[in-house]
């Protein structure tokens, strides 16, 4: 279900906030504690004490998402993809390759590609060679195409595509306009029948909105529940699915 190698920690200063902030919420907590002047000083000291608890459990969260938690909603999703001999697969800011790696692996009469532009802030460790090490621990670098480029200017052919993938990707470009034209162009090189399927925690209403004037039949945004809780459930990832 998980692919061979070392995925990263998608958007890895996250979780390092959350833990700065339990370690001063805890040194709070402590000082309040150690000050017994009145008794709302220890109901601070208490606060401070069940903040702290929500911190951690927050990075966790985080944690769990990214090394395992989105394998196995990719694998839910991908699990439902029909795909035949020939198609191609396109995995938009595909990172160290986990996405990639785990449609190859499911489609082995498909060929894959990978697109990103391998910003780390993205993703922790975020490079083309580690998402070659991955493909290659995976035995997959004969059917596994990874490419340097932006998501808003693809540099495909129209109509290339069966399925589109993109997970936690669209919402690191910054504006309203660059996404709108990364979602056209994914329109773009989809062929007639094909499906796109995007995993993110922000602007899913957005994107849904945008294929849908593109004319596509779109499900969703839907929730997919704890497994995708990037911090809590504020911060919960939402499938859009989009086929022509």
């Amino acid at each position: 279900m998980k692919p061979r190698g070392n995925s990263g920690i998608d958007a890895p200063w996250v979780p390092w906030l959350w833990i700065g902030i339990a370690v001063a919420s805890t040194a709070i907590a402590v000082a309040f504690g150690l000050w017994h002047a009145d008794w709302w000083i220890v109901a601070l000291a208490w606060y401070f004490a069940a903040c702290t608890l929500v911190y951690l459990l927050g990075a966790g969260l985080h944690w769990y998402a990214s090394r395992q938690g989105k394998f196995v909603i990719w694998n839910r999703l991908l699990r439902d993809v029909s795909l035949t001999r020939g198609d191609r697969v396109l995995d938009l800011g595909c990172g160290r390759g986990a996405v990639a790696i785990m449609a190859a692996a499911r489609f082995p009469e498909a060929s894959v590609t990978g697109i990103d532009l391998w910003r780390p802030g993205d993703q922790s460790g975020n490079s083309r060679a580690a998402a070659e090490a991955n493909a290659a621990l995976n035995d997959l670098r004969d059917r596994l195409t990874l490419d340097t480029g932006d998501m808003v200017r693809l540099p495909y052919p129209d109509n290339t595509f069966a399925l589109i993938t993109a997970s936690l990707s669209l919402h690191n470009i910054p504006t309203v306009e660059g996404r709108r034209a990364a979602v056209q162009d994914a329109v773009r090189v989809l062929v007639p029948t094909g499906r796109i399927l995007i995993i993110d925690i922000q602007r899913t209403r957005e994107y849904a909105a945008e294929l849908r004037q593109l004319g596509l039949t779109v499900i969703g945004p839907a929730r997919l529940g704890w497994r995708s809780w990037w911090t809590g459930p504020w911060m919960a990832a939402s499938e859009v699915d989009a086929t022509r």
